[in-house]
């Protein structure tokens, strides 16, 4: 058979790979695009639950503003000046469509821009969350990958212990004991965190080391769990068996064949570890009076300052939704059957 007739003979599996991998590329760009629908319309539910809690909140606000001496009349005509007394629906409406062209509102208690209230202090919480991010994801990635590789050895033992010990403790009991333990007793670190009152780094250092040590403590023995489950899981494959049957070291073991095919997991693991700060974020904040987002949300809901408690709670939901399909989005494309 001369070399033309060979090509010819090839050129329909070339084909048949070509449209194939076309085909799975529109597979996985319409799984992405799924995620990004469904994100899409969790937020607008989220937006419309986020709305009804804040509207039945105890309280009339225009009442809390005004003072128990307030007239009738002068809360009628406040309740008009800020719109509640329309339909609720109208007002979610008006609500939703400042959020999709970046207008929040105004604050009732503060009378500024709910965005300029918004900003300094998201910036505040996004500097606390990075700071936990750089410190507690490399060292839970490491620890669970060793976990799982050492599994049922001392080392492995002790540490599923304490973190189900860390996990089962809230995380105000952990800035407590923080508190009484560096503030009180050994007075090394401030009780309470406020950015302004840096002048060096090491005073940073400091200000920050009591809100990172109680956030990265909760969200270091989440990632640590799963990404020991995902890696021991990996490692249980039938292709790293066929790698370890051939000689393959270890390290090549894990590197090579176990850890590219356990990013998709993993990634999911940082992701839901990394969402477990909107929750503690708030305590944290509140505990130590750090001047984030958490803490100025907890402020309006005591003022009943409805605009500023749906941009605030709007935040944490958009943050948390990002993350979570951005993990989703990479674990399908690293998906090794998908590639």
């Amino acid at each position: 058979m001369n070399e033309g007739a060979v090509r010819r003979s090839l050129s329909p599996s070339l084909d048949d790979r070509s449209q194939t991998g076309n085909a799975m590329n529109r597979f996985v760009w319409s799984l992405v695009g799924g995620r990004l629908l469904v994100a899409l319309f969790t937020l607008v539910v989220v937006s419309f639950t986020v709305f009804c809690a804040t509207a039945i909140l105890p309280g009339d606000v225009a009442e809390v503003l005004l003072g128990q001496a307030a007239t009738p009349e002068a809360v009628a005509g406040l309740r008009a000046a800020m719109h509640l007394d329309e339909p609720g629906f109208l007002r979610f409406v008006r609500w939703l469509a400042g959020l999709g062209s970046g207008d929040l509102g105004v604050s009732y208690a503060n009378k500024m821009p709910v965005t300029q209230l918004i900003g300094p202090r998201l910036l505040n919480s996004l500097k606390l969350a990075g700071v936990t991010a750089l410190a507690s994801v490399p060292i839970a990635l490491s620890l669970g990958i060793c976990a799982a590789i050492l599994r049922g050895s001392l080392f492995d033992r002790l540490l599923t212990f304490g973190v189900i010990a860390v996990i089962s403790v809230p995380e105000f009991m952990v800035a407590t004991s923080a508190v009484l333990i560096f503030a009180v007793h050994l007075r090394w670190l401030p009780a309470l965190s406020v950015a302004r009152e840096a002048t060096s780094f090491l005073d940073l250092l400091r200000i920050f080391a009591m809100p990172v040590i109680t956030l990265a403590f909760v969200i270091s023995a989440q990632m640590i769990r799963m990404t020991r489950a995902a890696m021991i899981e990996t490692l249980n494959t039938p292709y790293v068996e066929m790698a370890r049957l051939k000689g393959a070291s270890p390290a090549r073991i894990v590197l090579r064949h176990a850890l590219p095919n356990a990013v998709g997991p993993i990634i999911n693991a940082v992701a839901l570890s990394l969402s477990y700060l909107l929750g503690g974020v708030i305590i944290v904040e509140t505990i130590f009076n750090y001047p984030g987002i958490a803490k100025l949300m907890v402020d309006a809901v005591s003022t009943r300052d409805l605009p500023l408690i749906q941009s605030c709670a709007m935040v944490f939901c958009v943050v948390y939704l990002l993350l979570i399909t951005i993990a989703d989005v990479v674990a399908i494309l690293s998906n090794p059957r998908l590639r």
